[in-house]
């Protein structure tokens, strides 16, 4: 497969922008197109900026879908959060979010999907951070900082915010699958080859969510930010930047960073320094070799704007053990701007 997946196109060429010819993300598609993606320019439509929902989407957030009673349990009881409900799955989202093909040592081909919950998880920590700061207001409790307001637990707001975060975990986590799926077959057509259900390895890992969980004795809440979950034996995925390898690890289950490791390279600087310290060029050579967008609205993505992820995998050899290693890579598409999955 190794061999035929670098002249495979599977992944539009185009920028994740609507063309201007096109009144929606949905009709850009091409025969070229495998995997299609274009900005949600459509709000408002029925069902989460769908006009025509695929069946994949109904099946998640359908009338009888697994999660749609309990989004609509959480925004009847906290309306503001209605408007941040209308985020669709079977998108990747913005800024980092990427899919990406590459290969390992022994020449097996990876698909790598980073997204998360569509914008809806931020808003949900968002809106509850202002409760928050309410409540610290209403009850006379001053803090150092307006940022330190927290939610007592016992209150419904808590359980709520609980509640809720649950919830846009789930989401993406389905957002992902549907994804993930759609991303394998559109691999299988590439190759003319029949779009059968393959045999593979499913590698999920959560970063940015709270969970509960036990440490050192205690019930605690962790809030795992540019984090994993890195128990001993836990599989998670570690991606380096557009121009760097990747890796599969497994936790080592270290009580010391409470179950923790790195979520990925990490970035050393930030978007705007990036774009002001690197040119196209700049970009171009840093991702030789790699099919990728290449275009000024990632330079705040190039590789030079992140860590060394070897580097970086060496600080935390005392949190995971490296099981594959996803070097040579050949397909990054797809990269952030509001792209969807078809």
């Amino acid at each position: 497969m190794s061999s035929e997946i670098a002249d495979a196109d599977f992944f539009g060429r185009e920028s994740a922008v609507c063309p201007p010819d096109r009144t929606c993300s949905q009709d850009i598609a091409s025969e070229k197109w495998r995997v299609r993606h274009g900005l949600q320019c459509c709000p408002g439509s029925r069902l989460w900026a769908w006009g025509n929902p695929p069946p994949a989407v109904w099946e998640v957030l359908g009338d009888d879908g697994p999660l749609r009673a309990r989004l609509v349990s959480i925004v009847d009881k906290h309306d503001k959060l209605r408007r941040a409900s209308t985020r669709a799955p079977n998108h990747l989202g913005t800024g980092n979010h990427f899919i990406e093909v590459c290969l390992d040592e022994a020449d097996r081909v990876w698909v790598m999907l980073h997204s998360g919950s569509r914008g809806i998880g931020n808003s949900i920590g968002s809106y509850f951070i202002e409760r928050a700061k309410e409540h610290m207001h209403r009850w006379f409790i001053n803090l150092p900082d307006a940022d330190l307001a927290y939610l007592p637990e016992g209150t419904n707001d808590f359980d709520d915010y609980v509640e809720a975060v649950g919830w846009a975990q789930d989401f993406a986590m389905a957002n992902r699958q549907i994804m993930l799926r759609a991303t394998v077959q559109a691999v299988y057509r590439a190759l003319g080859r029949e779009a059968a259900e393959p045999e593979i390895e499913v590698v999920n890992c959560h970063d940015n969510y709270v969970a509960k969980e036990n440490h050192f004795g205690q019930n605690v809440l962790v809030t795992r930010k540019s984090a994993v979950r890195a128990r001993e034996g836990d599989l998670g995925i570690i991606p380096g930047s557009m121009g760097a390898r990747s890796f599969i690890v497994r936790g080592k289950g270290n009580p010391e960073s409470f179950h923790n490791c790195s979520h990925g390279a990490g970035r050393k600087m930030s978007r705007g320094a990036a774009r002001k310290a690197f040119t196209l060029a700049d970009h171009e050579a840093a991702t030789a070799g790699v099919e990728c967008r290449k275009d000024e609205g990632v330079i705040d993505e190039t590789p030079g704007a992140y860590k060394d992820i070897d580097a970086v995998m060496t600080a935390q050899s005392d949190l995971v053990e490296v099981v594959e290693c996803a070097w040579r890579k050949r397909v990054r598409g797809a990269l952030g701007r509001g792209n969807r999955v078809d």
